[in-house]
């Protein structure tokens, strides 16, 4: 599917293809991007320290929706040294809605080895940067481009499509042999073109950008608008809806919950989940992963030394995870023995103090429940 003449040279190297773009196209693109940016608070900075924390950010999350916790994260934590010190729930709190916390608890350890090792700064050294906590060799290449102007491809899946599409690479994009291919074709530009600091990081935001707004994921891409149309060899092939190629993902898993949202008065009976898996170390109602009637809930509860006074049926609520789902089912339950000492991870909170807490928007639903409740009669 590919023309060797014109835009691209054909090559073989350790035995697999190799393309490279024309320098000139690399030029329309990165001065299409100089008229057209967006404006975001991360960009034009000189601070690697503000691209990393993007570029976690922006990971599995829409960037419009990265905007305020982005803000509201370095006003809370504006270097190194303070993420390092941070206590575990006030970083669970400032990320709570962001999702995916083991990013969270990956940059705190990344930012006490930071401490230790590099003098509190962000090395720029790419290998070195990759034995960091929570740092692959996307985010490695971000802040080598973004935040310190050197020669060294950010692979997202925005840079993935155009560059499929503009090679008409037909093969699977999720395969590593795939995003192998696209990453040496940048490495490549840039071992022979070695442009200056200011291009190179206006042009690894110039292909983000292009992917976002133009050669989009979903829907007809507007091709009528992009620097690179005259030599993209999906366009010209007619290809663009055939490519890129992402073969399916596997099906989640469903889970069955039950929640105990226990309530003593104006207070609710909180846990804190184990410090690894799933939603490590944030606070959750108690549950069981299985569906129970409300009869088996008072008999379980009983087992577990509850004297249950009432029990009222609540809304279910569905959360989606990358791999899994959870189906839930809650009771709002009042029991009459407070005496029964509370396990070592739980805790009694008022309605105000719930809000305050680091808690999964697995809960949501329960949340805003009791939060946006102008008045409550007692159960």
């Amino acid at each position: 599917m590919i023309r060797l003449e014109r835009a691209f040279l054909f090559a073989m190297y350790n035995g697999n293809r190799m393309y490279e773009p024309e320098a000139a196209d690399i030029e329309r693109l990165v001065s299409w991007y100089r008229k057209n940016k967006r404006s975001f608070p991360w960009r034009d900075t000189k601070d690697p320290y503000h691209v990393w924390i993007s570029e976690i950010m922006l990971q599995q999350t829409r960037t419009e929706a990265v905007i305020s916790y982005f803000e509201r994260f370095l006003k809370q934590v504006p270097d190194i040294e303070t993420l390092s010190l941070i206590e575990d729930d006030d970083l669970n709190r400032l990320w709570e809605g962001l999702g995916y916390y083991s990013r969270a608890r990956n940059l705190k350890k990344c930012a006490i080895k930071l401490m230790e090792e590099h003098g509190g700064r962000l090395p720029e050294d790419y290998e070195a940067l990759l034995k960091l906590p929570g740092i692959g060799p996307y985010t490695a290449g971000a802040i080598m481009a973004i935040g310190f102007g050197r020669p060294y491809p950010a692979i997202d899946g925005n840079v993935l499509r155009v560059l499929a599409r503009y090679f008409a690479i037909e093969d699977d994009i999720r395969q590593d042999a795939t995003k192998n291919v696209i990453t040496k074709s940048v490495e490549d530009y840039y071992r022979k073109t070695e442009p200056d600091q200011a291009f190179v990081k206006d042009l690894s935001q110039a292909f983000m950008d292009l992917g976002a707004t133009v050669c989009i994921p979903n829907g007809a891409p507007r091709c009528d608008l992009c620097p690179l149309r005259e030599n993209c060899q999906a366009y010209e092939q007619k290809l663009i809806e055939k490519i890129p190629y992402r073969s399916p993902l596997k099906q989640r898993k469903i889970i069955d919950r039950t929640l105990f949202i226990i309530r003593n008065g104006d207070r609710f009976l909180l846990r804190k989940r184990e410090d690894k898996g799933l939603l490590a170390g944030l606070y959750e109602f108690s549950g069981v992963d299985e569906k129970l009637s409300a009869e088996k809930t008072k008999e379980y509860l009983a087992e577990k030394g509850y004297d249950v006074l009432h029990l009222k049926k609540l809304p279910d609520s569905k959360h989606v995870f990358s791999h899994i789902e959870w189906h839930m089912d809650a009771y709002e339950i009042k029991i009459g023995n407070w005496d029964i000492p509370l396990k070592e991870n739980e805790i009694l909170v008022n309605k105000k103090e719930l809000q305050k807490l680091a808690i999964p928007s697995a809960f949501k639903t329960y949340i805003e429940y009791y939060a946006l409740r102008e008045s409550e009669d007692e159960i």
